[in-house]
């Protein structure tokens, strides 16, 4: 199945409703809201968190819409908006989270560090971890990160933004992008390692 290519869609969408077309501003948001949604969800795991910031990432897009210059930069625009009603929540609960590290996924989604077990999960059961006792592993193992390092992690394993669009979304360079991912992965391995989760137990490679 290929990648669908919303982004032609995106710009006449966007262009539109910065003239006062709130027809374009509400498919906009038709658009755009579950990617939010989701992003916010694997970055809180809380359903009412994350609806929260969906709710003011998009009330924000409305009210801002008209300042963004470049109609091309509306993906990286809209996730740094949300990036920053995330770290805002977090500061504003005063608690540490833990991220559910899992992904659905489509018979077509290539791997992703966020994969569960392997295909080949059924064949040899006794060499893998549960699916829960997975998920809670990989959820400690997240829970670990800075913060701006599992940011990045979400934006490129999950949403597959690239790096540029990474960099425009947390208003950093590409090498800082880049140096966060390396860090975040190794970090990920080297504590999986120690606590004795190789990739022939869950099927799992950084």
């Amino acid at each position: 199945m290929r990648e669908v290519n919303l982004m032609p869609q995106t710009d006449f969408l966007v262009k539109a409703a910065k003239e006062g077309d709130v027809i374009a501003l509400n498919q906009l948001v038709k658009q755009w809201q579950k990617r939010i949604y989701n992003f916010a969800f694997k970055y809180f795991g809380d359903y009412d968190m994350a609806m929260d910031v969906t709710q003011k990432t998009f009330i924000s897009m409305s009210k801002n819409l008209s300042s963004l210059k470049d109609e091309n930069s509306f993906k990286s625009w809209i996730y740094r908006i949300a990036a920053n009603y995330c770290h805002e929540e977090v500061r504003r609960q005063n608690r540490r989270w833990v991220f559910p590290f899992m992904k659905v996924q489509g018979k077509d989604d290539k791997q992703h560090i966020s994969d569960t077990l392997s295909n080949h999960r059924s064949h040899n059961p006794e060499k893998e971890l549960g699916n829960k006792e997975l998920k809670d592993v990989l959820k400690k193992a997240l829970a670990t990160l800075p913060e701006e390092q599992r940011m990045v992690v979400i934006m490129k394993e999950y949403e597959g933004l690239k790096i540029r669009e990474i960099a425009e979304a947390m208003a950093i360079s590409e090498n800082t992008v880049k140096s966060r991912l390396y860090y975040a992965l190794g970090s990920l391995k080297k504590l999986l390692e120690q606590w004795n989760i190789t990739k022939e137990t869950v099927h799992y490679e950084i």
